[in-house]
């Protein structure tokens, strides 16, 4: 069941928000883990649906929630690039090898970069908790595990994940569209990120002219 809010959801245009600069040790700290599989791109666009996600729903931990956002897609950067176009892009992707490879290195990564900017071992161990299966767990455990799942798929909805994912599936930004639409919109978890996928959908389609360049 999709978990409703009474809170605003904000679905303008995607921004930054000043108020993240509390974790740029993190940022800095998984520089070189950015530039595998355009997590540069997709890992700040991700984090910024994650704080509109919890301003929708407020109850959940949002330090919890921005962390593991944050380094949820790290472990990309320990798994073949090859492997991970060739495997993580076709057949049957969802359940591919280097899927869960990347959790697996990602859940190190954070107890290596974690630890040493002063979050303790509780925190580390929540943080890994959501990162091992958020690609391939099929349910949520937590109202913070729902909302990193949930940002985690909202980017691929602006115009920027549009034009990455496309190439990387092979498809036109139009196919992947519909795709986004009959596939993705449907495994969102939250009220307030079916509203935000809707809108930034609206506006990429627009953007990108899929109709006429179906």
């Amino acid at each position: 069941m999709t978990l409703q809010t009474t809170h605003p959801v904000d679905t303008s245009p995607i921004h930054a928000d000043e108020r993240d600069g509390d974790l740029d040790p993190v940022w800095r700290a998984v520089v070189a883990e950015s530039r595998t599989r355009a997590n540069d791109i997709h890992l700040p666009i991700s984090f910024a649906f994650a704080e509109r996600l919890c301003d929708a729903y407020p109850d959940a931990d949002a330090l919890l929630v921005r962390v593991a956002i944050l380094l949820h897609d790290t472990g990309w950067a320990r798994v073949d690039e090859r492997r991970i176009l060739d495997e993580g892009f076709s057949g049957d992707w969802r359940r591919a090898d280097v899927r869960y490879e990347h959790e697996r290195h990602g859940c190190d990564i954070a107890r290596e970069v974690l630890p040493p900017l002063g979050y303790d071992a509780d925190f580390v161990d929540r943080v890994t908790a959501i990162i091992d299966g958020h690609d391939t767990r099929p349910v949520a455990h937590s109202l913070e595990d729902s909302l990193v799942r949930d940002a985690d798929r909202l980017w691929r909805f602006t115009p920027a994940g549009i034009a990455l994912a496309s190439g990387w599936f092979r498809l036109t930004p139009a196919e992947y569209c519909r795709r986004l639409r009959a596939e993705i919109i449907p495994e969102l978890l939250t009220e307030a990120a079916v509203l935000m996928a809707e809108a930034e959908l609206a506006r990429s389609e627009i953007l990108l002219k899929t109709e006429q360049l179906a």
